[in-house]
């Protein structure tokens, strides 16, 4: 009873840092670019977990490192930046929605490459999912066009990534400690993080503005709890309940993203709970 206690404790932190996220990007962005704000959140996790990196580095086997960095790469790196510059286009709040697919992917991904069975009512929820996600994307309250579908594809790239490292991490990482793996991930992450901030010109620029230091402060916060301590629980929730039960902290997110979405007064309207609703409803009946 502890035990599923201590699951469902993380599983409801994790939806609300995460479910905070989308705005903390949007807020990132009001003086700083897509792949600025992606890079400090980034930078900001590696340097947290920095001073655990030598004893994380040796508590890893040195035959699991690359599957580690490549976790980090699938899980964290690629999904923040296309996440990013998804919310240059669509509001926070959809792009929590958005999110919500990452079971389904989960799954499609374990049935095709990691031989998880998948029966007729998981392929059912799929299907659900996705029908789902087309009415909410022609339900949007912006015009459609095709850099509109465009935009909404990242996120749905960077679900498919999350969906490829949990299947990784659960199969392949088991025996390796949580904060081991999101330590070297991150610790071997900071470089390709800098060199991005200097492309993009981010420390020439940089002032002490209270827009400036408001907009990276926002990507610290996004980098500290939204990446180093989210991801640690997530490993822990990842190897305590499995693959399954892990992903599904995506029903959580999508509320806690429309909850910052209304106060930021985003435009939401009752079409797209409702594809909410008939997406979850799809997770629920493929994780059932």
């Amino acid at each position: 009873m502890k035990s599923n206690l201590f699951n469902w404790v993380i599983f409801i932190l994790l939806s609300f840092i995460w479910g905070s996220s989308f705005i903390l990007m949007k807020e990132g962005m009001t003086s700083l670019s897509a792949y600025q704000v992606a890079s400090i959140r980034i930078l900001s996790a590696g340097m947290v977990l920095l001073p655990f990196s030598i004893q994380a580095f040796k508590a890893v086997p040195a035959g699991k490192r690359l599957l580690v960095f490549l976790s980090g790469l699938l899980g964290t790196f690629f999904p923040a930046y296309l996440f990013c510059v998804a919310e240059t286009k669509l509001d926070s709040s959809l792009a929590g929605i958005l999110n919500a697919l990452t079971p389904l992917f989960t799954l499609l991904i374990g049935a095709l490459f990691f031989n998880r069975q998948i029966g007729w009512r998981k392929w059912a929820g799929v299907l659900i999912g996705f029908a789902g996600l087309v009415l909410l994307i022609l339900a949007g309250n912006k015009k459609m066009s095709f850099g509109y579908l465009g935009y909404a594809s990242f996120i749905l790239l960077a679900t498919l990534l999350y969906g490829i490292n949990v299947n990784l991490v659960s199969k392949y990482l088991k025996e390796i400690g949580s904060r081991q793996i999101a330590t070297v991930a991150f610790t071997l992450l900071i470089i390709p993080a800098v060199i991005i901030l200097w492309a993009t010109g981010f420390f020439s620029v940089a002032d002490l503005s209270k827009a400036f230091m408001y907009a990276t402060g926002a990507s610290m916060v996004l980098g500290i709890m939204g990446t180093a301590v989210a991801s640690i629980l997530f490993y822990v929730l990842l190897k305590r309940a499995g693959p399954v039960f892990s992903s599904m902290v995506t029903y959580g997110i999508p509320f806690v993203a429309l909850f910052w979405g209304v106060l930021a007064n985003e435009q939401i309207n009752p079409v797209q709970i409702g594809c909410l609703c008939i997406i979850l409803g799809g997770v629920y009946l493929a994780n059932k």
